[in-house]
């Protein structure tokens, strides 16, 4: 009656070693470290550079307890933070000789002291949020008026492009402020620009007027479009900063916005505020220009001459230089996406540009006017350009083209994100700083341990003192949910706070009322006279659908803070969630192996550990009536 089959026990030792394993990195806490990143997208995080960084450390008798490195960073781990603060010195002089020009950002970090058999499993600790790990929260303000008068310039631009199409002469066309004053001689001029907005550029309104002999035209962008063009500049300044610090491998930041212009970062682990700064600083713009193959040109690149007036020398990745000329036909601006790919022909990594109308209507002209001359393409990050690659323009360009060259695939992919998130929609400011130093963090780990491990003893003493031997199953049971709970959140990488810990010791909480429904149906099954298989059998079948129904309703209450909760609400709401699923797997599939292994290959069972059963005295009952 009361006997698991094989699978059921095979299925609870499997669940409890993989939570056992993907658990186990969370108690190996923290080491100070320091983290080196490649500054540049042209600069590669290698052997070459990690054999750079053991040797200064060797040279500085200091010596890391681990060194690891993958794609784009460096980390070198110690035991203590006087090691850690002298490592970065080291690297910051070997590594970077030039403050002006660094090919390497070298920051203060923290990493997991995991041993390297976890690590090859996949199974990492959590991440833990600014209040339990220390960090940097910057609070940014965006200029919304930098953003409509860039996009109004963008407009004037535009329209200035589309009349010398049109072909109408004798008109100017001028930006002040948000709105664009166009005047022209005749009002055949007028009516062709008016034409043109409203075929081309339907974000803008238009009011005539006559100033003497000049006919005047006065675009101004739309409210409704002006909204529509904040809220744009933000959630792009938002993706951007996104793609900026996931690309310098900042783990899980928390970056939202607050209110009508404001964005909030907070970057957990990262203790050095100036490298942070970096980090949001960094970006990359694209430009693309001739090369210039005079006579005078090429004896430049020779070394053999000066670089001729109207040029400028660039260095390509393996250090041959490039002249180009200072004419810029197209920039970064009039991208509208770049994505990493191969090329069908060579198979060899690639990055797809796509440009806007202005941009591909320029690329299409410029390649008709330069058939065979060669055509550089420069990145510039922190005012610093680098040529990529400088190819023979052997076809009419257009919209869509690509860059190829001597890039990994890991180059190609940072490449396309650096272009993507290249600029920001609108310039931001920080207005306020926050550092949260790792000692408050520690201090708040310890507390929340302390809360979540002092609601579990009194629960279980209670329930031993209760329930005797039910209640050591129980407790055990308990343990488990903590340890499934814990495992959980590590696999999906989720990122503890405060709030999270808040809902672990809640988790306890809750999950303990299974396990009391539970025992007090098994005594209530006695008290009727049930044997004690009988009793068990029936408890657990029959409290099962009110576990069901309290979990379910508990779950759906979760679930809608978890939909349209932000923030600490919602970090609460993911470790409720799952605190409830592995309640209900700990407190009734695992207690209730537990108990049919005690007790069930016993046939002859007279008599179970429950606690005192009250029983009703049926004598006094009889002569009552």
């Amino acid at each position: 009656m009361n006997r698991y089959p094989v699978w059921k026990y095979t299925v609870i030792v499997i669940v409890l070693l993989v939570g056992l394993i993907y658990a186990l990195p969370n108690f190996f806490g923290e080491a100070p470290a320091v983290q080196v990143l490649a500054a540049k997208s042209t600069v590669k995080v290698d052997a070459a550079m990690e054999d750079r960084v053991r040797e200064a450390l060797k040279a500085a008798d200091l010596a890391p307890d681990l060194l690891t490195r993958d794609a784009t960073t460096l980390r070198a781990r110690f035991t203590n933070t006087d090691d850690q603060l002298k490592a970065r010195d080291v690297l910051q002089h070997a590594l970077v000789p030039d403050a002006s020009d660094p090919g390497y950002v070298v920051a203060l970090n923290l990493v997991s002291r995991s041993p390297t058999w976890l690590t090859a499993l996949h199974a990492y600790p959590m991440y833990l949020g600014l209040d339990l790990r220390g960090g940097v929260d910057f609070l940014l303000q965006v200029d919304m008026k930098g953003a409509i008068d860039k996009k109004a310039e963008s407009f004037a631009s535009d329209i200035r492009t589309g009349l010398r199409d049109k072909g109408v002469r004798g008109s100017a066309v001028n930006r002040n402020g948000q709105v664009i004053e166009l005047s022209f001689r005749d009002a055949a001029g007028r009516d062709a620009a008016k034409g043109l907005i409203q075929d081309q550029l339907p974000d803008l309104t238009t009011v005539e007027s006559q100033d003497g002999t000049d006919w005047k035209l006065v675009a101004s962008i739309k409210p409704e479009a002006a909204r529509r063009l904040q809220d744009a500049a933000l959630k792009q300044n938002i993706t951007t900063l996104h793609n900026r610090i996931n690309e310098l491998g900042v783990a899980e930041p928390v970056i939202q916005q607050q209110g009508l212009d404001r964005i909030v970062v907070q970057l957990p682990g990262v203790q050095d505020t100036a490298k942070a700064k970096d980090i949001l600083g960094r970006t990359a713009t694209l430009e693309m220009r001739m090369v210039d193959e005079s006579t005078e040109g090429r004896a430049a690149e020779l070394g053999t001459g000066p670089v001729p007036f109207g040029s400028e020398k660039f260095l390509e990745r393996n250090g041959r230089p490039v002249i180009v000329k200072k004419q810029v036909l197209v920039t970064g601006e009039n991208l509208t996406d770049a994505q990493p790919g191969f090329d069908s022909q060579t198979q060899q990594p690639k990055v797809d540009l796509t440009m806007d109308a202005k941009g591909g209507r320029i690329m299409r002209d410029v390649s008709r006017e330069n058939y065979h001359k060669r055509m550089a393409i420069l990145i510039f990050e922190k005012g610093k350009g680098e040529v990529l690659t400088a190819p023979s323009i052997n076809g009419e360009l257009g919209n869509r083209f690509q860059i190829s060259g001597a890039m990994t695939v890991v180059e190609a992919n940072d490449l396309a994100l650096l272009l993507r998130a290249g600029s920001l929609a609108a310039p931001m400011e920080i207005i306020q700083e926050r550092t949260i130093g790792p000692s408050l963090g520690a201090d708040n780990i310890k507390k929340g341990f302390d809360s979540v491990m002092y609601g579990f003893a009194g629960i279980m003493v209670f329930m031993c003192l209760y329930y005797a031997l039910f209640g050591v199953f129980s407790s055990i049971a308990l343990a488990v949910n903590l340890l499934l709970l814990v495992a959980v959140l590590s696999m999906l990488q989720a990122t503890l706070t405060l709030p999270g810990i808040a809902a672990m010791a809640l988790a306890i909480g809750v999950a303990i009322d299974s396990n009391v429904l539970i025992n007090e149906r098994v005594r209530e099954e006695l008290r009727n006279g049930a044997s004690p298989q009988a009793a068990i059998h029936a408890g657990y079948d029959r409290a099962w659908g009110t576990i069901l129904d309290s979990n379910v309703t508990t779950l759906i209450a979760g679930i809608a803070l978890l939909a349209f909760g932000s923030g600490p609400v919602r970090g609460f709401a993911v470790v409720h969630c799952i605190g409830i699923v592995t309640s209900m797997f700990s407190a009734v599939f695992f207690s209730r192996g537990l108990v049919n292994f005690w007790y069930g290959s016993k046939k002859k069972l007279k008599t179970v550990s429950i606690g005192t059963v009250w029983r009703p005295d049926t004598k006094a009952v009889a002569e009552a009536k």
